[in-house]
Formats: C-alpha cells, structure tokens, sequence
C-alpha cells in the first residue's frame, strides 16, 4: 500500500470538535507537525474531512 505525508499547516482551534478530534487521530497535535501513514480509505476519509486545514503529499 503506498503512504502518504500529512502535514497541518493551518489551526484546529475555533473548529467543530469533530475535525479537532480527527486531527488528533491522524496524530498531528501542532502546527506545521506531520506525520506518514498508509493510504488506506480510513485514513484518507479523515484526511477528505479536514482538507482544508493539512496538506497531502504521496511518498515513493
């Protein structure tokens, strides 16, 4: 399966919970944090979700 490279790059504060809590369980906690998970359709569900507060990028 391949990865991919999330990275938040704007704040979850003055968001709904929901989207809070998704950033949360793709494991950014910060600004500008990323992390490299599998791109499985749960994982890119929850990226669909918060779109517009992280950016994606598909690892080789």
């Amino acid at each position: 399966m391949k990865k991919i490279k999330i990275t938040q790059i704007k704040s979850g504060i003055d968001r709904p919970e929901r989207q809070k809590q998704t950033l949360i369980a793709l494991g950014l906690k910060k600004l500008n944090a990323s992390k490299e998970v599998e791109a499985t359709p749960q994982i890119l569900g929850m990226v669909n979700k918060v779109s517009h507060l992280v950016k994606v990028e598909e690892l080789n």
